[in-house]
């Protein structure tokens, strides 16, 4: 077990599967990314640091860098954001592609720094 799936496995059950579908849709994107856990956060780490996501008492927090927040601002619209968060409603569906966009953006942002 990788320590963001323990993170996973710590996390009420009832946010479990949707913890989980966010980590498997970015490890798929990103294989040779580092896992760890950044600011007590599961992080993806790729040329510094690619994408965080948590556990939050009402929403499941995604952190991409505020340059992701600002390109995707448009489709991020019906989200929560800050800075360089999104906020995804534990009652929603997680939009799996949007995150995949945001994930490869990420992506190449570090890779061609």
């Amino acid at each position: 077990m990788t320590i963001i799936e323990d993170y996973i496995a710590q996390a009420p059950k009832e946010r479990q599967e949707k913890l989980q579908q966010l980590y498997t849709t970015i490890k798929e994107l990103v294989p040779t990314a580092t896992e760890k856990m950044s600011y007590g956060m599961p992080t993806f780490y790729l040329n510094g640091n690619l994408v965080h996501f948590a556990n939050a008492k009402n929403h499941i927090g995604f952190y991409p860098a505020p340059s992701a927040i600002e390109v995707f601002k448009d489709e991020l619209s019906e989200f929560k954001t800050s800075k360089g968060a999104i906020q995804f409603s534990v009652e929603q569906e997680l939009p799996i592609e949007l995150i995949k966009k945001i994930v490869l953006f990420r992506l190449k942002e570090n890779t061609t720094k």
